[in-house]
C-alpha cells in the first residue's frame, strides 16, 4: 500500500509540473494571438486608409464637372483640410470653392445614416473652424460607394448634395428640383 501510496503522489507531481508545462505553453500561444492581431489591425488600417484616399481621388477627380452641373460654379479643391480649434481636432477630406461659397465633402465607402448626422454636426462649425471662409456660403456633399438602410435619402432630405462614386468616376444622384441648403 505504502508503494502505491508513493507512486501515486509521484505521478500527481508529474501530472502538475505536465499542466505547468500547458499553462506555460498556453500564455505563449496566446501571446502569438496577440501579436498576430495587432499585425492584422495594423495592415487592416493601412488597407483603410489608402482605400478611403482612393475613394477620396476618385470623388474629387469629377467633383468641379459635378458640381457645376448642379448649379455649383466652383473652380478649384483642396483635399484633406486638417485643423484644431478651441480644443477640438477636425478634418474635412474635399472642399470646392469659388471665392464665395464652398462645399465641403465627407467621402464615405459605406455611408451610414450616423455618418450623415455626424458630417451635418461639422459643417455647422466649418465657417468658425475655417477663418478663411467666415463669410462664404457654405453647401455639403457626401460621397459613397455603397450606402446602408436609406441613408443616401437622407442625405438628401438634410439637403446635402449626394454623390455616389461609380466604377472610375463619380455621379450626383439628387433628385431635379434639389436645392443645397446654406450651412
Amino acid at each position: 500500500m505504502e508503494v502505491e501510496i508513493q507512486e501515486i503522489k509521484q505521478l500527481l507531481k508529474e501530472l502538475a509540473l505536465s499542466q505547468r508545462e500547458t499553462d506555460a505553453m498556453f500564455k505563449e500561444t496566446d501571446a502569438k494571438f496577440k501579436q498576430t492581431d495587432k499585425r492584422i489591425k495594423s495592415a487592416f488600417d493601412l488597407f483603410e486608409g489608402q482605400w478611403g484616399k482612393l475613394m477620396e481621388s476618385l470623388v474629387e477627380g469629377d467633383l468641379i464637372k459635378l458640381l457645376r452641373s448642379k448649379g455649383m460654379n466652383v473652380h478649384d479643391t483642396s483635399m484633406r483640410r486638417k485643423g484644431f480649434h478651441n480644443g477640438k481636432n477636425f478634418e474635412f477630406d474635399i472642399i470646392a470653392h469659388n471665392g464665395q461659397e464652398i462645399v465641403i465633402v465627407e467621402v464615405k465607402t459605406t455611408l451610414k445614416t450616423q455618418d450623415v448626422k455626424d458630417f451635418i454636426s461639422k459643417l455647422k462649425h466649418a465657417r468658425e473652424w475655417m477663418q478663411e471662409y467666415s463669410q462664404y456660403k457654405v453647401y455639403g456633399a457626401i460621397a459613397f460607394l455603397r450606402a446602408d438602410g436609406g441613408s443616401e435619402r437622407f442625405a438628401e432630405n438634410e439637403r446635402l448634395f449626394v454623390i455616389r462614386a461609380t466604377g472610375n468616376s463619380a455621379s450626383v444622384v439628387n433628385g431635379e428640383n434639389f436645392i443645397p441648403k446654406i450651412f
